[in-house]
């Protein structure tokens, strides 16, 4: 994926805090640091780097002085749209010569992966095999 990313200036990291900015605007850096599964430290990094370049705002939350919210810019939202328009082909190369229902199949497995352990276990796609 670094490599369909790269031309367009975003590495893998920013294109993860991107698209959680873009599902929860206004995010604190705390938050955004657990929805990313980045540590604090390493999103502070990014944020001042997006920040550096025009693609994220920082703005005071009304009741706390120190609470800053996270919010996508205009360039911020085009470079995250031309993104994903890249990504989306890669995965639909990744995907081409497969029939439709091995392309739901590893999906389901996919998004298994990312589920908590007991709801993995309670699922009844998780026992299935991936491959017959």
């Amino acid at each position: 994926m670094e490599h369909v990313l790269a031309p367009a200036g975003i590495t893998l990291p920013q294109f993860t805090v991107l698209t959680m900015l873009d599902a929860y605007p206004g995010v604190y850096g705390a938050d955004l640091a657990r929805l990313t599964l980045l540590t604090p430290q390493t999103v502070c990094v990014i944020v001042g780097n997006l920040e550096r370049d025009g693609l994220l705002a920082r703005t005071e939350h009304p009741g706390h002085g120190r609470i800053r919210r996270l919010d996508l810019t205009g360039e911020g939202r085009a470079r995250l749209s031309h993104c994903r328009a890249e990504v989306q082909a890669l995965e639909a190369a990744m995907m081409a010569g497969l029939d439709p229902e091995a392309c739901a199949l590893i999906r389901r497995w996919l998004v298994g992966m990312a589920m908590p352990e007991a709801e993995l276990m309670a699922s009844s796609d998780a026992r299935a095999p991936l491959l017959d």
